[in-house]
């Protein structure tokens, strides 16, 4: 694994490799809350050169998932549900702020927003998640 993975995967509490590709960085990731900051590069952008919503609702989806895990982050989480609502074109950088709303045993309840540099609302999501164990990662095994 190289430094930047590692970082990475130390700043996220895992690796996950789309994240990587696609540049997310952590800024607050605890109690319950986090915050993801994404500055678009012109390959993360549509036909009308603002973020595209792919894009987006991954930035959502993993800023709720690490909400989700903030409070156990040996937990693993698997996307049950989200709602997205686009509220106007989002421009770079982006910052998204994700909040566990509620918990159970299993699953979690969560919401997130982005906002561009401006601070003005672009995005808004819910979302429900499913806590999984993570299995032991094999020693002997590279993930280079």
């Amino acid at each position: 694994m190289s430094d930047a993975q590692r970082a990475h995967a130390e700043a996220f509490g895992v690796r996950i490799p789309f994240v990587e590709h696609l540049g997310f960085q952590m800024v607050f990731f605890d109690q319950g809350q986090s915050e993801m900051r994404f500055d678009p590069r012109p390959e993360h952008l549509n036909s009308f050169e603002v973020a595209h919503g792919g894009a987006i609702m991954t930035l959502l989806d993993v800023s709720m998932a690490t909400a989700a895990r903030s409070v156990d982050k040996t937990s693993g989480v698997v996307t049950i549900e989200m709602k997205t609502s686009f509220i106007q074109p989002a421009r770079g950088p982006l910052v998204a702020k994700g909040r566990l709303m509620h918990r159970t045993r299993s699953m979690a309840f969560t919401e997130t927003s982005l906002f561009d540099a401006q601070g003005t609302l672009c995005a808004h999501a819910t979302g429900t998640f499913k806590y999984v164990p993570r299995k032991p990662t094999n020693p002997n095994v590279s993930t280079d």
